[in-house]
């Protein structure tokens, strides 16, 4: 008992020298930026309307911590992207991302070094830090795939409707007015609505529908609108046209999909099906050839 409480608290120390030495690299790699002016006084709102306002370094020490492996390793930027591609959710917001972060790679390294021993505590630090990121990706794709479902009909809903003499942010009300269920789109676009009533310029509000999804197809879509409003081009034909652009890709990606289907399921049918269709057959005959006196020699 005592040799494995020796082990763990060698491994903790082990681990409190390796994180030093990570942020140590990291800091020589990374250098710190210029300290904020005191006049920006958007960036200091930002800040205090962020998430990370929650921390309280001078309180307790894991936000203190929190608040180090934060500014260190320049993370705001990033984890605020992430949450605001996941739709900007109550939880987990950035700062609840952060903590998921500091908890996997101090909880990995301990678990994976009793277990397997010293060598996997060192690889299992960055990889702990990683892996919340790699959850938040998944969900994100989830996501992204959720709002293209029916992003081609919606595109012809929209000019169909503008045809009929309706701007474009008309025709987005009168779609989500419609809509039976709200679809994860319609949500996005009708908070684009909101945020135009709040006194966001039309630009504005439909560059924070694109930011908030990060699809490349509604990045263009809104680039599309945005260009049409400028140069006053007719918007109906261009969303046509884009509509069966984004069809014959989505029929394009179906059928690559389609044929990569064939070769996927050689895996399966190595590992799985052909091994037992092998045993099948050649069992009666090792078992004839285990049996005394019929041997063939």
């Amino acid at each position: 008992m005592s040799v494995k409480i020796y082990m763990i608290f060698a491994l903790l120390i082990a681990g409190v020298g390796a994180v030093s030495v990570f942020v140590l690299i990291w800091r020589i790699l990374n250098p710190p930026e210029a300290a904020e002016a005191i006049a920006d006084l958007e960036a200091r709102q930002i800040k205090s309307t962020s998430s990370f306002a929650r921390l309280k370094p001078h309180e307790n020490i894991r936000d203190r911590f929190a608040l180090f492996i934060l500014d260190t390793f320049k993370l705001q930027k990033k984890l605020e992207d992430m949450c605001m591609l996941l739709g900007s959710p109550t939880k987990p917001q950035p700062v609840d991302i952060l903590f998921h972060k500091i908890i996997f790679a101090l909880v990995l390294p301990i678990i994976f070094g009793i277990i397997f021993g010293p060598v996997f505590f060192f690889i299992m630090i960055p990889i702990g830090f990683i892996v919340p990121d790699l959850q938040v990706k998944v969900q994100i794709q989830r996501r992204q795939q959720e709002l293209m479902g029916n992003f081609a009909s919606t595109v012809d809903l929209a000019a169909l409707v503008i045809e009929s003499g309706l701007d474009y942010m008309t025709a987005f009300e009168r779609i989500v007015k419609i809509a039976k269920k709200k679809t994860l789109l319609e949500v996005e676009i009708e908070k684009t609505l909101n945020e135009t009533k709040l006194g966001y310029s039309r630009r504005e509000a439909l560059e924070r529908f694109a930011a908030r999804t990060g699809v490349q197809d509604i990045r263009s879509f809104v680039g599309l609108i945005v260009q049409s409003d400028e140069l006053g081009t007719s918007l109906v034909d261009l969303l046509r046209n884009f509509s069966v652009d984004l069809r014959f890709r989505r029929l394009n990606k179906a059928e690559k999909l389609a044929a990569q289907a064939s070769t996927k399921m050689l895996i399966p049918l190595f590992i799985f099906i052909f091994p037992v269709v092998f045993i099948m057959m050649l069992s009666p005959m090792i078992a004839d050839f285990f049996k005394p006196g019929a041997r063939p020699f």
